[in-house]
């Protein structure tokens, strides 16, 4: 079989202990035995370890953040895009997802494919409306509260019962015991991440998730749920292992379903000692821990790049249980003039 050429640019490439998914996405995209695909790093750091990572990217782009304003992001996709066509583009930051689904019709327009969740589905799965999609969609989810004052914390935390998780509008969740440690958490993830912080009940359980791929129209093309077994101290999957649990599917395809969900996702759930099931997220992209999903054999990555160019892949209709990933830290030695001339030229 001849596989296809394209372009994909990729985002997502700090590969470090809180890692990004852009790294297995770009290996699940090289293991395609639909696309040989050319790789375009997108990287917003010139210190992202997938940078100079061999065999990841076979070139990588130095980008403003988003944060910035979408123009000056717009107009570097558009630079590169005249020498280096791209064909998909696969953001991975949460950060990034909002501003670039409002810019859908601008990147049409360079000819650049993307499929993202549409703007009513990010937004109604934000940290701060989770309680209102539990109603909506029948799921248990922890008592929580957006905030933007920590003066509220103390009252608050008298109406929610503790420990509990204070957590950032896009990253990072610390948990705390008092008070006092719920106003330094909040104080810590509203400087790096604004406002609103969201203190959440903390629910004591197994972490389970679920890697998952919508096509925009209420069907499930690939679900894989999976048990941490390993977290670092941010709360992130070291290791993990594959499981056949029934519920979990049921529940992603419902929830797929109900909402026509478009691109990829996560659900991230807690399962009780008594086999009750809390979301406790919902992250409208990719996970890191997507390359245990084609390990698996359900190749997400490159059902989404179908997608993305309008085409209808066929769903994923079993998994391996009993798959096991676990991640390592590995020295990359560089030449100090390769990262000055990445930080300097913006590419590499």
């Amino acid at each position: 079989m001849i596989r296809e050429k394209l372009t994909v640019a990729v985002s997502g490439l700090n590969n470090t202990d809180n890692p990004g998914p852009g790294v297995p996405v770009i290996r699940a995209l090289r293991e395609s035995e639909i696309f040989a695909p050319r790789i375009l790093g997108v990287a917003y750091e010139n210190l992202e370890p997938g940078v100079y990572m061999t065999g990841v990217a076979d070139k990588v782009y130095l980008f403003p953040y988003p944060s910035q304003g979408m123009d000056p992001v717009l107009a570097r996709l558009q630079a590169i895009n005249q020498v280096d066509p791209i064909d998909v583009l696969i953001p991975n930051f949460d950060s990034e997802l909002l501003p670039l689904i409002k810019s859908e019709n601008q990147l049409t327009a360079l000819g650049i494919h993307t499929f993202l969740p549409t703007i009513a589905q990010y937004d109604e799965r934000l940290k701060s409306n989770l309680p209102g999609f539990g109603l909506k969609y029948d799921v248990l989810v922890p008592q929580s509260q957006p905030l933007s004052s920590a003066l509220e914390i103390p009252k608050l935390c008298r109406e929610i019962p503790g420990p509990w998780m204070v957590k950032g509008k896009f990253y990072d969740a610390i948990l705390s015991h008092t008070v006092e440690e719920a106003v330094a958490a909040f104080y810590k993830i509203s400087s790096k991440w604004g406002l609103p912080v969201v203190i959440q009940e903390f629910i004591q359980g197994t972490e389970v998730n679920v890697v998952a791929l919508g096509d925009g129209f209420g069907n499930t093309i690939g679900a894989v749920p999976m048990r941490k077994m390993f977290v670092t101290d941010k709360g992130k999957a070291w290791s993990g292992i594959t499981i056949s649990d029934q519920y979990l599917l049921d529940l992603t395809k419902r929830i797929i379903s109900e909402t026509s969900w478009r691109g990829g996702m996560e659900l991230e759930m807690i399962r009780t000692s008594n086999k009750k099931y809390y979301l406790v997220e919902v992250n409208p992209r990719i996970p890191a821990w997507v390359y245990l999903a084609v390990g698996a054999g359900q190749n997400i990555p490159e059902a989404l790049v179908q997608l993305a160019l309008g085409r209808h892949p066929e769903p994923f209709t079993s998994f391996q249980s009993g798959k096991m990933f676990i991640r390592y830290s590995y020295d990359l030695i560089v030449d100090a003039e390769t990262h000055q001339a990445f930080a300097m030229k913006g590419e590499l």
